[in-house]
């Protein structure tokens, strides 16, 4: 099949999702421009601060997006391309930017407290306890995935002949192993997450400092971006992975406790400059791959995903976790961006349509994956026997490259590079917030725990504690182990975020059936995927997850006894009022 008559309709469905949809969501919360939002109100410089429209969305959406919208893509197209297509499409529209839109909302109404602290109004003191322990829990698994994500694709080496290279070539560092040539890609995106992130305070200061224009931001942003690529591959940096994962987890403990206006927005903005020009070149090099002919070669649906990561349902709906709903949304939005936003009309457009924006990039993800590599090599380098080898994060660069190849004619090689730094793009800045948000939720629980016990609400003791929990996981566990449990986690606390928003807008006399639908289906779909990973890891033996997958079942189903209690206490009340 051509991948235009998946590509095209996929565009139209989800711009008429933005134009009608969204806007009955908005209709139905109650959206107000007129009301002052929390960084109005409370702006005190560092946390809460009123931000341009154009940096928020720039900010949030690097943030949400991550490395999820592509690995998770990458490692269902073991299913063929059809079932993954569909739920992006269609978990996008009623369930992800649903989810996102009114997270943001509610937070906003509640003085930009997080998801876990809301939780505490709507569902009492025990509903908090259990919330918040639930959300720590699944950021150590978002977090450990990254790290070990990142320092993956930052030493990422491929053979050189899959390149279209040859050994005298000079684009490439060359290593040999096993008398294999091959091509290190990973370090010219070392070099430029360096040079991004020491250029990072530069802008941050002109932008809140000096106050410059939206023009001359865009144009700084872009030449750091551009610079930063041609010196990575003039000056590749090589590092072991395991030393990238020491010096990223000292990285975000220091990022996360800086203002954010110094490193993180500005870090974002600059990031998303790579992020938007990869998801502009991937939408063309597939619009004229699909006029010169490219076609999907994976089958529409494959036995092999069964045999690889279960049946269908669940286990698909936990592997694309991001592309389609994700819970880590909602700690972001209720994280700094609801502490940020200037006006309540300004929800739609960076909650809605941040997600379905999130969806295009996992739609052409999995148009790519199976345009661009044949079925047997894609397998080889995702779903290798030995774990070590497998690398979702090269397959993805790989087919990237083949596609800009193919497409625009794009040198193979440099197509890999820019996969790679679209990849490491969105997982540094996704490491940026999330331990942020991290040391923001252990400050919670310490104040609801042991309020008189002013040491545990210093920054830099539950920043460092965020980072050597995610350090230590992440070191422990192959990427492609901990993605399940995470992805389950991810799509289970969306579920429990949904249920929440549904108590939220049952109290207050709002219409709700287009909140408690998705959290039903969201949360049937995740615990049967618990149970069936536990058996599988009580099997491997990995006690880690195998604890990790018993917590997050216990606290979930702490939560929905709240919540259908809550429900029959709402009910009650209507009745009595009758």
């Amino acid at each position: 099949m051509n991948v235009l008559l998946v590509l095209i309709p996929s565009i139209v469905i989800f711009y008429l999702a933005s134009r009608f949809y969204a806007v009955k969501i908005e209709n139905s919360l109650g959206i107000d421009p007129q009301k002052p939002t929390p960084s109005v109100r409370l702006n005190d410089g560092k946390d809460y601060c009123p931000t341009k429209t154009y940096i928020l969305f720039a900010h949030h959406f690097s943030m949400i997006a991550g490395a999820g919208p592509i690995l998770g893509p990458t490692l269902a197209a073991i299913y063929g391309y059809l079932p993954s297509v569909l739920w992006i499409i269609l978990g996008g529209i009623f369930i992800g930017a649903v989810h996102d839109f009114s997270t943001l909302f509610l937070s906003i109404r509640e003085d930009g407290r997080s998801i876990a602290e809301i939780a505490k109004k709507y569902l009492g003191n025990t509903g908090f306890f259990l919330f918040i322990s639930f959300t720590l829990l699944m950021l150590f698994l978002v977090t450990s995935a990254f790290l070990r994500a990142a320092s993956v694709s930052l030493t990422s080496m491929y053979p050189l002949d899959r390149l279209g290279l040859t050994a005298e070539q000079t684009l490439l560092n060359i290593v040999e192993k096993d008398n294999i040539k091959l091509g290190v890609i990973g370090g010219i995106a070392s070099t430029s997450v360096i040079i991004i992130t020491l250029m990072s305070p530069l802008l941050g200061y002109l932008l809140y400092k000096k106050g410059i224009s939206k023009l001359i931001a865009y144009i700084i942003a872009f030449l750091i971006a551009i610079i930063s690529i041609v010196l990575g591959f003039k000056i590749p940096v090589s590092i072991d992975l395991n030393l990238w994962m020491v010096i990223l987890s000292i990285y975000v403990w220091f990022a996360s406790t800086l203002p954010v206006w110094l490193i993180l927005q500005p870090r974002d903005f600059i990031n998303v400059q790579i992020l938007y020009g990869g998801i502009i070149l991937l939408l063309v090099s597939l619009f004229i791959g699909g006029i010169k002919g490219i076609s999907l070669g994976f089958p529409a649906f494959s036995n092999q995903g069964i045999i690889s990561l279960g049946y269908l349902w669940p286990m698909l709906f936990i592997t694309v976790a991001c592309g389609a709903i994700s819970g880590f949304h909602a700690i972001v939005a209720s994280g700094t961006p609801s502490k940020q936003i200037s006006t309540e009309s300004d929800a739609k457009k960076i909650g809605y349509n941040g997600m379905l924006l999130e969806s295009i990039l996992a739609l052409c993800v999995v148009l790519t994956i199976c345009s661009s590599l044949n079925q047997t090599e894609y397998i080889n380098i995702v779903w290798a026997s030995e774990k070590a080898r497998q690398n979702p994060i090269l397959a993805f660069a790989l087919s990237s490259g083949f596609l800009f190849n193919n497409a625009l004619g794009i040198n193979i090689a440099l197509g890999c590079v820019l996969g790679i730094l679209l990849v490491e793009g969105f997982v540094i800045t996704t490491l940026d917030a999330a331990i942020r948000i991290t040391r923001y939720i252990f400050e919670e629980l310490w104040r609801y725990l042991f309020p008189g016990v002013k040491f545990l609400q210093k920054m830099w003791f539950n920043s460092l504690l965020a980072v050597v929990i995610m350090f230590l996981l992440a070191y422990k566990n192959a990427f492609n182990a901990l993605w399940p449990i995470f992805g389950t986690g991810n799509q289970l606390l969306a579920a429990l975020t949904l249920i929440t928003i549904t108590v939220f807008l049952l109290t207050t006399g709002r219409k709700f059936i287009f909140a408690l639908l998705p959290a039903i289906f969201m949360f049937a779909t995740t615990i049967t995927a618990l149970i069936i990973l536990l058996k599988k890891y009580y099997l491997d033996s990995n006690y880690i997850l195998i604890s990790a997958d018993i917590i997050l079942l216990f606290l979930a189903l702490g939560v929905v006894v709240i919540f259908i209690r809550k429900i029959e206490i709402s009910l009650i009340k209507k009745r009595s009022l009758k």
